[in-house]
């Protein structure tokens, strides 16, 4: 099979990076909780940035803006004064279902039996389909595309148990990886499925609380962390206080152990780690696993910068930022000509020249999806000059899909499921090519390996995935 020819990126993808999952932030009690919510997601920001949404609440009345883009092109001063109450839920979407609409923006709120009704969701249900012809069949009627809405749609027709078994009962339907956040005019309801695919943590603000997808938002508000919402557990806050309650079920935890190399911000704690200090530790790993005589260490910022930080330390090969990042560039609607070829890539990063003449170079990454991104910025440090060019990754090879709200959802995307190391070095143009066993992956963290979801590297699904979902992911 050819690499060059497979591996076609559609022009508007910039990378052949694996794409931020969604973010969420709620608040409960606290004045100008809009502009609380706002600086929450500001800092969850890298989980998604094709659009975001608040709601608030006063008690009484729901108000909401949602749209297209980054928070700050979204919310200005004028607006988030619009956005009364003291209650607060928020959400930056990166798409893994549903199409890259305003109407798919979240949270999304609808109104029921005189009641409001919003959520905010970060995962993927692998029984969405199903449960939609179920739905549509009995007489729902969608407003969107998300798996987001069935949640809505469940809750709804248990309404007249009470809201509590109502969401006990929605929580009994979907399966998968999720964490959700639902609000009504009085009550934040925080939730993680059964496994703890993704993250979802509790902390405290003054006589108040917050709720967000990674404590890098709880530091930003200066909220003091309280704990982990459980795997399985519902937590309801309102004006009696903290009140959890427990799916029937629970299964073994499946920690996504691609929160910690990829997603997750370098100073959050995930599922009860330093993702700073794993990502170090991943790099003092791959420096016993694989040492590799070279003149300077470099990272693809931003993606290996901490990984490289400790392969250099434990290694004694200096560190080096070879590439440098331009943090500015944002939404453009100016196209290069065509002579301008692989603008996407080039416009994010530039080589610092000078480093690279007659060098062996060692470039740490976290990744290698598509393997199109690497390709590129390796022929520009051969172009320079440099004289070997190795790459250390610190994960195993990507070889399954994610159902899971990961979007590498079928294996066609993924170069390592139908390419062996060698032709993915050869693709790349790589002197050599080295990937972290899973061993010394799992050695990284402080988790026990069954405690982990490792899918995408083993193909072990932790939930099963319904059979149209595997004919259309697997394949």
């Amino acid at each position: 099979m050819s690499l060059s020819s497979t591996y076609v990126q559609p022009p508007e993808a910039l990378s052949g990076r694996p794409r931020e999952e969604c973010g969420i932030f709620a608040v409960y009690h606290q004045e100008e909780a809009a502009k609380l919510a706002y600086f929450g997601l500001y800092a969850l920001q890298h989980r998604g940035q094709e659009s975001a949404g608040i709601v608030t609440s006063d008690g009484k009345r729901v108000f909401a803006h949602k749209d297209m883009g980054l928070v700050p092109d979204i919310f200005n001063e004028r607006i988030l004064e619009t956005l009364s109450g003291h209650m607060a839920l928020g959400h930056v979407r990166y798409s893994t279902t549903g199409s890259s609409l305003v109407v798919n923006a979240q949270p999304f709120t609808v109104k029921h039996s005189g009641r409001s009704l919003a959520i905010a969701h970060n995962g993927n249900f692998v029984n969405a389909r199903s449960l939609r012809v179920e739905l549509e069949n009995s007489g729902s009627i969608f407003q969107t595309t998300m798996d987001s809405e069935i949640v809505l749609h469940l809750v709804a027709r248990s309404m007249r148990k009470g809201l509590d078994q109502a969401v006990m009962d929605m929580n009994e339907r979907v399966k998968g990886a999720y964490s959700m956040v639902l609000m009504t005019e009085d009550t934040l309801i925080a939730m993680r499925d059964r496994n703890g695919f993704r993250p979802l943590c509790l902390g405290r603000l003054n006589s108040g609380y917050v709720v967000a997808s990674e404590t890098c938002a709880l530091d930003l508000v200066e909220a003091e962390y309280v704990r982990e919402i459980e795997p399985g557990e519902v937590l309801i806050i309102n004006d009696q206080g903290l009140r959890s309650l427990h799916m029937k079920e629970t299964g073994r935890r499946a920690h996504c152990i691609f929160e910690l190399i990829y997603f997750a911000r370098p100073d959050s704690h995930v599922f009860g780690e330093n993702v700073y200090g794993f990502r170090k530790m991943q790099g003092r790993l791959m420096a016993e696993e694989f040492p590799v005589e070279a003149d300077l260490v470099m990272p693809f910022p931003d993606s290996g910068n901490y990984a490289a930080i400790g392969y250099a330390q434990a290694s004694g090969i200096p560190l080096e930022m070879g590439m440098i990042r331009n943090h500015y560039v944002g939404r453009t609607f100016i196209q290069p000509s065509q002579s301008m070829r692989d603008f996407g890539v080039k416009v994010k990063l530039n080589p610092v020249r000078d480093l690279f003449e007659g060098k062996r170079v060692l470039i740490i990454e976290d990744s290698i999806i598509r393997g199109t991104t690497a390709r590129t910025r390796i022929k520009t440090l051969r172009g320079l000059g440099a004289r070997k060019i190795h790459m250390l990754v610190s994960c195993p090879p990507h070889r399954f899909p994610c159902p899971y709200g990961i979007d590498f959802s079928t294996r066609g995307e993924l170069i390592a499921a139908t390419h062996t190391v060698e032709e993915i070095r050869d693709f790349a143009c790589l002197d050599s090519l080295g990937y972290l066993s899973i061993e010394n992956l799992i050695r990284a963290t402080h988790i026990k390996r069954e405690d982990l979801c490792l899918a995408c590297f083993d193909g072990v699904y932790p939930v099963p995935i319904e059979e149209e979902v595997s004919k259309f992911s697997l394949e």
